[in-house]
């Protein structure tokens, strides 16, 4: 059979295409290290035997550096750039350094305080002691007022203190004038004293009753010792009252008294004048005082009281014929005759 020209005969295996190899390859035979094309700048790769290890790619004088772009290798310090440790180093030193300085500001504004409270100590017991001394000078100031007080003779406040303790007596058909003396006596009521001869004659006529009136109150008191001869009687009441108190150191001339009682039966009379001389009775009843408050009948048995509201005698008869001459038996003879006071 003819053809158009000639064909080249098909074999059973086809070809292999026939392309350049690159440069520098050779044959691949088993064992044999392959060369990885050498480009420019490329990466050339060490052969590749069993177990050895393949180094990275390098720059000329950066041994072992990455490409740039390329991240640093895990646990290598970035260049350029502090560690985090050296960081939180620093932050401590600094935390340090503040404490340190606040500390110490601390202490001396401390030190500065605990100045300011002993200087305000030292002012504050100046200040106390300065205080004690005005205080006491104040207190002795007060001290002696109150003396002065006491010595000022005041018959209103006088007055005032012992009229409760003062009566009328009325004993039979007489009257006179009876108070209250001391401490109660053991069996409980109130010793009196008054004149014998404002009682002498129910005493006489052998009775003890007597009676103590004070405005619209009415007593009853009985005669339980009496001394003729000092002009005294001693009575006692059941009923309570406050007694007066008997003056420790003698009357002297020139000092001031009040006397109370009831004159012509009018309760509640008050009288003031000075003890005019301290006198031997000369009927030999024992010292007397004189004294020139008026006093009247009824007045007899009254107490006479100082300017401290002690009892300093009791009031027993006034001169005839004459003016501002009153007699009083001592109360000391009184409390020593009948163991009171």
């Amino acid at each position: 059979m003819s053809s158009f020209g000639a064909v080249p005969a098909q074999t059973s295996r086809s070809a292999a295409p026939a392309y350049p190899s690159p440069p520098g390859s050779g044959p691949a035979y088993p064992g044999q290290p392959v060369s990885a094309p050498s480009y420019p700048g490329g990466p050339v790769s060490a052969p590749a035997y069993p177990g050895q290890q393949v180094s990275a790619p390098s720059q000329p004088g950066q041994p072992g550096s990455a490409y740039p772009g390329q991240p640093a290798p895990v646990g290598a310090p970035a260049a350029g750039r502090p560690s985090r440790r050296s960081r939180v180093a620093v932050v401590a030193l600094a935390l340090v350094a503040v404490l340190i300085v606040v500390t110490g500001v601390q202490a001396y504004q401390i030190y500065r305080l605990d100045d300011r409270l002993a200087a305000a100590d030292k002012r504050m017991a100046e200040g106390q002691d300065s205080d004690a001394g005005r205080l006491d000078g104040l207190e002795q100031r007060a001290g002696s007022l109150e003396k002065q007080a006491d010595a000022a003779f005041n018959p209103e406040a006088v007055a005032s203190a012992v009229l409760p303790s003062v009566f009328r007596v009325r004993a039979g058909q007489f009257t006179g004038t009876a108070f209250a003396v001391g401490k109660a006596p053991s069996g409980g009521g109130t010793t009196l004293l008054t004149n014998f001869h404002v009682v002498e004659a129910v005493f006489n006529a052998g009775e003890r009753k007597v009676f103590l009136e004070r405005k619209d109150q009415r007593f009853e008191a009985t005669i339980i010792a009496t001394d003729k001869e000092k002009d005294l009687a001693q009575l006692q009441a059941t009923a309570k009252f406050t007694g007066l108190v008997a003056a420790r150191a003698p009357v002297r001339s020139g000092q001031q008294i009040i006397v109370v009682g009831a004159p012509l039966g009018l309760q509640d009379s008050v009288t003031t004048g000075v003890v005019s001389a301290f006198r031997d009775d000369e009927r030999g009843g024992g010292p007397v005082i004189q004294f020139d408050a008026p006093i009247n009948p009824g007045n007899s048995g009254g107490p006479v009281i100082n300017g401290s509201k002690e009892v300093v005698g009791i009031a027993t008869a006034k001169a005839r014929n004459a003016e501002g001459i009153g007699l009083a038996v001592p109360i000391k003879t009184a409390c020593d005759r009948f163991r009171l006071c």
